[in-house]
């Protein structure tokens, strides 16, 4: 029976973490300040809102929410982005992504000032990534990384697989498995013989965003499994993209949803904002 990493529990330590430094650096007068962007009324966007202001309140932060109607156009949304990224108190701007069909996400991305940019999506973040010179890390990516090594695995010459690439989850997932000198196949709806793929990995990370896409014969014995996939089976209820009573019996660790990655996401968040206030607060010192 595989040991099951509980995000509940290391996302509470990374948030204490952050509360505590958070309350050393209001001694220096600065206190980490979040904007999040809510454009129009999708409910899972609404509920992703509430929990990152409530994350705020808990660590001490300073959050600001700006809730657009649906018809807000491109351009008022950028001169609002502008504002932001002049407003000194404010550490990290994050928009909630999707957008309206109207808006061109591509662009709003790239109008968050890169060092206020704390989901690490900006071009110029991305790029730091690749190179493993980075300020910032794209928080689910960073929240499965916190779980490896909360759980002691060490990356180091392990077959990594990681299904998914986009570019919020898949592609940085991968670098950050290759930065700690993992041997790293991506693998995607193209994959030939995926099931065999799969089969191979010492450590498989599930970010398909299908419900319980991952059955236990795509599982080595004793291989890691993570499982990144928020999705609702067919009764409704809430399930990875891993067939998790299937595949725990085979896993050495697994994390569990809900209650594993999904919660790390948030921390690490948090986390990014304070490392943006931090940097805020050298540089005034600085000054």
């Amino acid at each position: 029976m595989a040991v099951i990493i509980s995000g509940k529990e290391v996302s509470a330590k990374v948030r204490a973490e952050v509360k505590a430094e958070c309350e050393q650096l209001k001694e220096k007068g600065v206190t980490p300040g979040l904007a999040v962007i809510i454009v129009g009324n999708d409910p899972a966007s609404r509920v992703y809102v509430n929990n990152k202001k409530k994350a705020c309140a808990e660590v001490g932060f300073v959050s600001e929410e700006y809730a657009l109607p649906e018809e807000t156009s491109q351009e008022e949304l950028l001169q609002l982005i502008d504002q932001l990224n002049h407003k000194p108190e404010i550490d990290g701007i994050l928009c909630q992504l999707p957008l309206p069909k109207h808006l061109d996400e591509k662009a709003v991305i790239n109008a968050i000032a890169p060092e206020k940019d704390v989901d690490a999506f900006h071009p110029s973040n991305v790029g730091k990534i690749m190179i493993g010179d980075y300020r910032f890390l794209p928080c689910t990516p960073a929240g499965v990384m916190e779980l490896i090594h909360h759980a002691g695995i060490d990356v180091s010459g392990k077959n990594c697989v990681v299904i998914g690439r986009s570019n919020i989850v898949g592609k940085p997932m991968a670098m950050l498995l290759l930065h700690e000198n993992g041997t790293v196949t991506i693998c995607h709806s193209r994959t030939k013989n995926l099931k065999e793929v799969c089969a191979n990995a010492d450590i498989l990370v599930a970010a398909v965003g299908k419900p319980k896409f991952v059955k236990a014969d795509m599982v080595k014995d004793g291989a890691v499994v993570l499982d990144v996939g928020i999705n609702r089976d067919e009764n409704g209820k809430l399930c990875g993209d891993v067939d998790f009573k299937e595949v725990e019996p085979k896993a050495s660790y697994i994390t569990p949803v809900p209650g594993g990655v999904g919660p790390m996401t948030i921390a690490m968040l948090m986390k990014n904002t304070l490392t943006a206030a931090i940097e805020r607060g050298a540089s005034l010192s600085a000054n």
